[in-house]
């Protein structure tokens, strides 16, 4: 057991074909797709505003009391990573959002904002320009700042508070997105 449980990817790899098991033997088969794609989209939807509030309320506060000596392990490793997950969390989300609003038939009602469906395209809206925040301004500010790419210490220090600005503001995007779509189909 502790083998199996020790490897994720395996564990992901099990979770994965016991949920398509459970999708097309249990639900409704004429909705099995739509329905894959909109647990995909709730995965990796957790996976990526999991990650944004771990930065947000863990890893970033913390930071400042770590010694110096155990910050590499940080910058090094446990950053990388989660920013991996991170962005592509945030691009999955975005992409299965999109798969399902397609399937479901509201995609271009819902990014128009019509009626009945613009609760759900402003939280779509609200994902976009969180997506949008993570590819092309956090994500870019925090290679420099964890010297994946060259920066001197200013333009480090710079980036460090653009990231975070930006990482804020998704956390604060992210409320009335969220709002947006759960509510989105019970007004």
């Amino acid at each position: 057991m502790a083998k199996f449980f020790g490897n994720l990817n395996l564990v992901l790899v099990v979770g994965v074909l016991l949920t398509i098991a459970v999708i097309y033997g249990i639900g409704p088969n004429a909705e099995a797709m739509n329905a894959a794609f909109r647990w995909l989209h709730l995965f990796f939807g957790v996976l990526w505003i999991g990650l944004l509030y771990y930065f947000n309320f863990v890893q970033v506060p913390t930071m400042p009391k770590i010694p110096a000596e155990l910050k590499p392990a940080i910058g090094k490793h446990i950053a990388p990573s989660a920013l991996f997950y991170f962005r592509w969390a945030a691009a999955f989300t975005v992409l299965t959002g999109l798969i399902v609003a397609h399937l479901t038939g509201y995609l271009h009602e819902a990014l128009m904002l019509q009626e009945p469906f613009k609760l759900i395209g402003t939280g779509m809206w609200l994902a976009l320009v969180m997506a949008f925040n993570v590819w092309f301004i956090i994500w870019p500010n925090q290679k420099k700042v964890l010297g994946m790419v060259e920066a001197s210490d200013e333009a480090k220090a710079s980036a460090a508070t653009t990231a975070m600005i930006f990482s804020r503001a998704n956390t604060l995007l992210s409320l009335p997105m969220f709002y947006c779509m759960i509510n989105a189909n019970h007004g």
